[in-house]
């Protein structure tokens, strides 16, 4: 089973409108040993992966996968499903897959849903050495290669609050470039994009993250506006801290001014000794070290989202209980830590307990004069831990008055999301009448509490944050043009950015002779690639794209926007062929072509030229409006077309029309034109250019100065 390529196709493919990973496999002698000839292979790859059972595969039930693999089927089609598998198991959910045949005898492509290209290459490799052990009765240590891969996919992937928002976003339709290894992700395209960073907006200011951090600074202007905080100051030493504590009266809570997460935080302070080891707990975050009234109730967690509250949750007391025999380090183990809510990972709302690493653990111990190992009575509670359990989600309880105060005090420090700490004896009730304050505000807030509560509902926090960014139904979106065929792209882009320029518009243009921004040429490489469309989507300043792509462009690499709002097949030339990519016929080539025209959005229109049979076929795989375009005026396509009240764009004696159905427009005769008078290519060239402009509702007069004003030297230079 040799790889003959594996190529990321990043965009919309002829397989899908998702990122895949297509891989040229070479199976050799295998291809004439189909799974049901191999003794015990079936037995082995389903004791190593019992989970296949869940594959429908073509068959279409759970099991399908199964049948196939009895019945008998070839190492491409397990490949694919084997790569899928291990994806799944490892924390990355893929379910789309294909394997089929090329024109050589046993070379096969194989395509598996890639969410991350280093992730589905290290999983493809895997599955291969899984499948070979399979065949040949060898060990395989699946437990291993998975955890393999599920490391990969906690280093590489998007964490889950990121991940939660992204996949709210493409929920609504809105598009998203991720633009780092890390969590840096822009939603939308062009002037209309966002960017995002974990639960951090591009809307989150500097200034008020900055306040935020600062303790003491955040509880000074929330009083001063009348949010009920506990008093305190900031204190420079132990004496001073407990200085701080008689003034204040006890009990007291003493916490670092920079600090999250529940770091370096003592509560109920009651003696001395308490308040400055209390100090130096909190002194070795590394900020000042801040002493406040103590206030009590329980621990809440508010997450405020453009100025409304979006979630709820709950901290509580940990305690274990004493059975007269095991260690105090024993009972946290296995009343604590067994628990399938705690763990490590960004998965587990709840975070196991380690003695060892949590100074603060240790001191509330030490407070009730035990140490890890010592032995509590029988029956007897020990209380572990005060803070830093906010996982139980208690949304559906706020008070109006307590989702009011929260709002007003993100707004006092200028976070447009912000997760508010508070202590309340009950959520339920107003603040004022139970003594509850609010004792941090908090810029960037972990969202896993709200979507995975130890208990309780998950909360749609992504959904919150997406519509603080895109309100009234926003995608996003800026218009996308995107052209190709076998000829006459090139000028079809050009005529097509000069109008939408006359138009208004800021426009980014990434074709055959370069990538420019608003007539200025940043690179005069062949640019009609992934790469270049992403540069012009990524660019704030454009305001409409037109993009070019070659065939090999997305045979290669994909698409480099996800949909469009215009997509224009210029021709297709039945002699063209790709054997390098094992695309050999027409048909196979327009397969090809429909990529442009699947990606059509549904309030878009294709511009499809009506001569040529194969492309005039593929109006029937868009999503949006059809407009034909073509210099023969007895275009039965056209005449079929308008009789249903379409679009078209053609030429009658001389003459270009617009016509809608029964309604027509004459737009100008072509001997007024110079860049229309020219050769049939590049007069068709010039209805598509017009046709898509007409789609994007350019006005007629506007077409018409646009066309007559091209430039004739440049056109004749780029009728390729």
């Amino acid at each position: 089973m040799e790889f003959l390529k594996i190529l990321p196709l990043r965009g919309p493919n002829i397989w899908t409108y998702r990122p895949v990973l297509e891989v040229w496999l070479d199976i050799g002698v295998l291809e004439d040993s189909p799974s049901n000839t191999i003794p015990g292979f079936y037995e082995r790859l389903t004791a190593w992966l019992p989970t296949l059972v869940e594959h429908r595969c073509g068959v279409g039930e759970r099991g399908g996968f199964l049948l196939r693999l009895r019945e008998g089927t070839w190492p491409g089609h397990i490949l694919e499903h084997i790569t899928l598998e291990l994806q799944n198991l490892a924390g990355m959910q893929s379910g789309f897959g294909k394997a089929r045949s090329t024109s050589v005898r046993g070379v096969y492509k194989v395509v598996v849903r890639s969410r991350n290209e280093q992730v589905s290459r290290a999983a493809l490799h895997e599955a291969r050495d899984l499948i070979l052990a399979a065949m040949q009765d060898k060990p395989f240590d699946v437990a291993a290669a998975v955890a393999r891969l599920h490391e990969m996919v906690d280093t590489l992937c998007l964490g889950p609050s990121t991940a939660c928002i992204v996949d709210a976003a493409t929920a609504r339709g809105i598009p998203s470039i991720r633009l780092t290894e890390g969590n840096l992700v822009q939603l939308g395209y062009g002037a209309r994009q966002h960017r995002i960073w974990t639960a951090e907006t591009d809307q989150t200011s500097a200034i008020a993250e900055g306040i935020s951090r600062d303790k003491d600074l955040t509880k000074t202007l929330l009083q001063a506006c009348g949010v009920p905080v506990p008093e305190g100051r900031v204190v420079e030493s132990p004496a001073d801290a407990w200085e701080a504590a008689e003034d204040i009266g006890l009990p007291v809570v003493v916490k670092p001014s920079d600090g999250n997460h529940g770091r370096g935080v003592s509560t109920e302070l009651m003696t001395r000794a308490e308040v400055e080891t209390a100090f130096r707990l909190a002194d070795e975050e590394g900020s000042e070290v801040i002493v406040e009234r103590f206030v009590r109730g329980n621990e809440h967690r508010l997450l405020v989202v453009g100025g409304r509250l979006a979630a709820a949750a709950r901290g509580e007391s940990v305690f274990v209980s004493g059975n007269g025999r095991s260690t105090l380090a024993e009972l946290i183990d296995a009343q604590l830590n067994t628990d399938p809510r705690r763990g490590v990972s960004e998965d587990c709302p709840l975070n196991v307990i380690r003695l060892e690493d949590d100074a603060a653990v240790r001191f509330e111990i030490a407070r009730q004069g035990l140490t890890a190992d010592g032995i509590p009575a029988a029956g007897e509670q020990v209380l572990i831990q005060r803070n830093g359990n906010v996982a139980f989600d208690v949304t559906d309880r706020v008070h109006p008055d307590v989702a009011e105060t929260v709002a007003l005090a993100a707004r006092i420090v200028g976070l447009d999301i912000a997760g508010v700490d508070l202590v309340a004896e009950d959520i339920s009730r107003p603040l004022a009448e139970q003594g509850g304050a609010i004792v941090e505000i908090n810029a960037g807030p972990g969202l896993l509490m709200h979507l995975k509560p130890a208990s309780g509902k998950a909360q749609p926090v992504g959904a919150a944050i997406v519509e603080s960014l895109f309100p009234d139904a926003g995608n996003g979106r800026i218009p996308v043009v995107g052209i190709c065929g076998t000829h006459g792209k090139t000028q079809v882009a050009r005529i097509v950015a000069r109008l939408l320029q006359l138009a208004g518009k800021y426009v980014g243009l990434a074709g055959s002779e370069g990538l420019s921004f608003d007539k200025r040429t940043v690179d005069k490489r062949n640019c009609a690639t992934w790469a270049a469309a992403q540069k012009v989507l990524l660019n704030r300043s454009v305001e409409a794209a037109v993009i070019e792509n070659s065939i090999a462009t997305i045979l290669s690499e994909g698409l480099g926007y996800d949909r469009c709002q215009v997509g224009i097949v210029t021709n297709l030339d039945p002699s063209c062929h790709f054997g390098e990519y094992y695309i050999e016929t027409a048909e196979q080539v327009c397969n090809v072509l429909r990529t442009q025209v699947d990606v059509v959005l549904s309030d878009g229109v294709a511009v499809l030229i009506a001569s040529d049979p194969l492309v005039a076929q593929l109006a029937e795989y868009c999503d949006g409006e059809v407009i034909f375009f073509s210099s023969d005026a007895d275009s039965s396509v056209i005449r079929e077309h308008l009789a249903q009240a379409g679009r078209a764009v053609w030429v009658r004696e001389g003459v270009i029309v617009l016509g809608t159905g029964a309604q027509e427009i004459i737009l100008f005769r072509l001997a007024s034109v110079p860049v229309a008078e020219s050769e049939r290519q590049q007069l068709d060239n010039v209805l598509a250019a017009i046709a898509a402009a007409w789609a994007l509702g350019i006005a007629v007069d506007l077409i018409r100065a646009g066309i007559a004003t091209f430039e004739v030297e440049r056109a004749d230079s780029s009728a390729r």
